[in-house]
């Protein structure tokens, strides 16, 4: 038996709606996960189920009752009457629950904690008693130096609590945005409404905290530190706060309960991270926004996600579902039938149904970023971003005014997206990083590259992203662009190869590449972003640098060195309008009704 790890999450997570120690041990002799990433009904971990005593691991049980043990003996009950449980029960013990993983031979104990420095030293007594192998049914204080030892250590550390934001100290509405793909868009889509709503706005996402429309701390704050300098902010009205796997899995939600959840979609994508293997299992991390949503709030589900769909039965308050294919999906009839809500595309026209009324909002082609239609996944982040704002009360005037005026440019949706005209070529920059992102990718190059008879211009793509992706990831971004693109180009990402070397990178792009019969030697490889964007743009397709063509960018490592190589060559941004439609056959001839 060997420890994994002992981690304290400050907030709501997979195995409670509080802050909880988690204590994994991995059990017998080191073993790696291997498996189906959707795998049988039968097959599938659920992650914060509590398994049955008798399903449990001798020396598991041992250490869930040192636990129990080191937890009455040192005091540190005190805390259990002051409050109740998430779920409103008084507390008189301390609710200690075991958890496994897929990972084989690793289990979980789990226990809530209020002061920080005695629940990592409880944390880590526990652990010491057991791998030492006392009995904590029978050992005596007086008879065990080891235990005594222990009690003191515990007793003597500090109380500092935890950082989460309790419902009795917050005083803001607060949407949650999680899911593979479309958060930042989505995030930013909701923030847009409710600002032209005239509310006052703080957001976080990929990018950096915004305020009122303003950048003011960039970088990457999608978890609990984000959300914090959000919600500590006495200028803000409303909190939009992206909130991603990583800071789920490693310091839990930053508080308590919010009053709409959006879930966009679940699909392949940090994968092999932090335990998680499987799609249901990542559909269940990021289930937990869902689950802390209050009752009388609402859950904003992809209904054209079968695993997003499924946490409508985790959740605690009404759902209201989005989907691309209108009332012709089965899960949107039955949902409207019971008189549920609903907000799909239909005819062209983005509409609210509740039971059997309907209340168109806008048109599709009005809202920029769907770019009349073309960016389907861009719709359905429309779609989630609409739901969640007239959950919030935003009026359907309103509604539509804040996506007519939401742009897919790099002021508004850096690196989503972003189109851009160089003579006779179309340059699309965009975050892509998983094959389910460079699908979209492609369908958007491909509608601008041809019309309605088939492709007109050769699209070219540059793919590359983060060494952390497992190697199945790595080869399906390649093998969807080696079988849909013209050409494909390797970038590498040097800054985030996250402990594999380029060589295993560029090695499983081109395995991927083979699969889809792409030889090779075909594909160049460069060192960075803007050295492949250079070397596309001057070589062209072969026929000279100006030949009419499309050029998709997977943009993640250097996204200012690409707007400043694009300016350099005078290049110039795509207005999502009346420029676009010129750039489309098979959109010609449509109206254009923007502003």
């Amino acid at each position: 038996m060997r420890l994994v790890e002992v981690r304290l999450l400050e907030g709501p997570n997979l195995y409670r709606l509080e802050p909880t120690a988690k204590i994994e041990v991995a059990v017998g002799r080191r073993r790696t996960w291997y498996g189906a990433r959707l795998p049988g009904a039968h097959a599938v971990v659920a992650l914060g189920r509590p398994v049955r005593a008798r399903e449990v691991p001798r020396t598991i049980r041992d250490l869930a009752a040192w636990v129990r043990r080191l937890h009455r003996l040192s005091g540190g009950a005190a805390w259990l009457g002051r409050e109740t449980s998430p779920d409103g029960r008084p507390r008189r013990t301390l609710p200690i629950t075991v958890h496994r993983t897929s990972e084989p031979g690793h289990w979980i104990v789990a226990f809530p904690w209020r002061e920080h420095e005695r629940a990592r030293e409880l944390a880590d007594a526990a652990w010491r008693l057991t791998e030492r192998g006392l009995d904590p049914r029978t050992v005596r204080v007086a008879k065990s130096p080891t235990l005594a030892r222990a009690l003191v250590r515990i007793r003597a550390a500090g109380a500092t609590p935890p950082a989460w934001l309790t419902d009795d100290r917050r005083r803001i509405p607060i949407v949650s945005v999680s899911g593979t793909n479309g958060k930042s868009t989505t995030t930013r889509m909701i923030g847009a409404i409710l600002r032209a709503a005239g509310r006052r706005v703080g957001m976080t996402t990929s990018d950096g905290v915004h305020v009122d429309g303003r950048m003011v701390d960039p970088g990457d704050w999608t978890g609990p530190g984000g959300a914090k300098q959000v919600l500590d902010r006495s200028d803000v009205e409303v909190a939009v706060l992206e909130t991603a796997r990583g800071g789920i899995l490693l310091r839990g939600v930053g508080y308590a309960s919010n009053d709409v959840a959006v879930l966009t979609n679940v699909s392949s994508d940090h994968l092999d991270l932090q335990g998680i293997h499987t799609l249901p299992e990542l559909a269940e991390v990021k289930a937990t926004i869902a689950r802390i949503t209050r009752p009388a709030g609402t859950v904003v589900l992809n209904a054209d996600d079968a695993l997003v769909a499924a946490i409508a039965r985790r959740a605690r308050a009404p759902v209201t579902l989005f989907s691309l294919h209108g009332t012709t999906a089965p899960l949107i009839r039955r949902h409207l039938s019971r008189g549920g809500r609903a907000v799909i595309a239909e005819a062209g026209w983005i509409i609210e149904a509740t039971g059997q009324a309907r209340q168109p909002v806008m048109a599709i082609a009005d809202a920029p970023a769907t770019l009349f239609g073309l960016a389907r996944h861009n719709v359905g982040n429309a779609l989630a971003a609409v739901a969640a704002a007239r959950a919030l009360g935003v009026a359907v005037e309103q509604v539509a005014a804040g996506l007519q005026g939401f742009r897919p440019s790099v002021e508004e949706a850096p690196g989503r997206l972003n189109l851009y005209r160089l003579g006779n070529r179309v340059v699309i920059v965009d975050f892509a990083h998983n094959e389910a992102g460079v699908a979209v990718l492609l369908d958007v190059a491909e509608g601008i590259a041809g019309g309605a008879a088939g492709r007109a211009r050769p699209v070219t793509i540059i793919i590359g992203t983060a060494g952390d992706r497992p190697d199945d990831t790595l080869r399906g971004i390649a093998r969807i662009a080696g079988a849909r693109a013209s050409h494909v180009v390797i970038k590498e990402t040097l800054t985030y190869l996250r402990g594999r070397s380029r060589e295993s990178v560029v090695g499983e792009f081109r395995a991927g590449l083979a699969e889809a019969g792409v030889r090779a030697a075909d594909v160049p490889v460069h060192e960075s972003e803007t050295a492949a964007l250079a070397a596309v743009l001057a070589r062209g397709n072969g026929n000279g640098a100006n030949e009419p063509a499309v050029v998709a960018l997977m943009c993640h490592e250097d996204r200012d060195g690409v707007q400043q190589l694009l300016a350099e060559l005078g290049a110039r941004p795509i207005d999502a309008g009346a420029e676009l439609l010129e750039l489309i056959p098979r959109l010609q001839g449509r109206p254009y009704r923007g502003r």
